[in-house]
């Protein structure tokens, strides 16, 4: 049996513990809102723009200091904040690049040990919408560049060559393609694939022809404007791989 002096100690410990565990939940919902606030403030701004003094900020969001200091941490941390100090210093924005995010986010699914398999899976499965939609694209422009490159299948023997050639082509497909999220996924999961030993998907003689077969036929619809047909010839590839590697999809 717990005397009183006891049950009085426990319950004042029990309200100190929800007393500080409201409090920090506070403090962290206004760290939260402020880094909100203060990624607002810097996409309404061109890039390098100088945001402001951390004095500035601080009244500016109504906020203290330290709450500044932290947000900001944040927001460097996901690449839309530079610190510059000294003469001219001050909170700059900036934008986050893709390349950034896609070996991030790559780091994280290393860590968490997912194989290429996995990657390879993602990539094709993306690339069937992204073709279809590319297909759709109306820039001349992008269109002349991806022919230009058709002519360059033949002369890529290599695995890295045809790496190199593969990414070459999705750099125009992302401009054609007005899909950030889809692009920021493709970049990972290709990021990802590149980043850890793996034997060729392509391998041998066989699979030489077999890849420039499939980078004709997809490339063709595209400039075709047959959506239906990209994404027929991206599917199949997809299916093609996918047996390759033992998966069923």
């Amino acid at each position: 049996m717990l005397f009183p002096i006891n049950l009085a100690m426990e319950k004042r410990a029990e309200t100190g513990e929800m007393m500080s565990n409201r409090k920090q939940g506070s403090r962290e919902g206004l760290v939260t809102a402020t880094v909100a606030k203060l990624r607002e403030m810097i996409v309404a701004q061109p890039p390098e723009a100088q945001i402001g003094s951390l004095p500035d900020l601080a009244t500016a969001l109504g906020v203290g200091i330290v709450t500044v200091q932290q947000a900001a941490r944040v927001l460097e941390h996901e690449g839309f904040l530079k610190v510059r100090r000294g003469p001219g210093g001050g909170y700059y924005g900036t934008r986050p690049g893709a390349e950034g995010l896609s070996r991030a986010i790559s780091g994280f699914l290393a860590l968490h040990h997912s194989l290429h398999p996995e990657a390879i899976d993602i990539i094709t499965l993306l690339d069937c919408e992204l073709m279809a939609a590319a297909a759709l694209s109306t820039d001349e422009a992008l269109k002349s560049e991806l022919a230009a490159l058709v002519s360059l299948i033949d002369n890529r023997n290599t695995a890295q060559q045809r790496g190199e050639f593969d990414q070459s082509v999705l750099d125009i497909l992302y401009q054609m393609v007005d899909r950030p999220l889809m692009e920021l996924l493709s970049r990972v999961a290709v990021h990802h694939y590149a980043e850890y030993p793996h034997g060729p998907v392509y391998g041998g003689s066989e699979g030489k022809q077999r890849w420039k077969r499939d980078k004709r036929a997809i490339i063709s619809a595209i400039l075709d404007g047959d959506p239906e047909r990209a994404r027929f010839e991206a599917q199949r590839r997809r299916r093609e791989i996918m047996r390759q590697l033992g998966t069923t999809i």
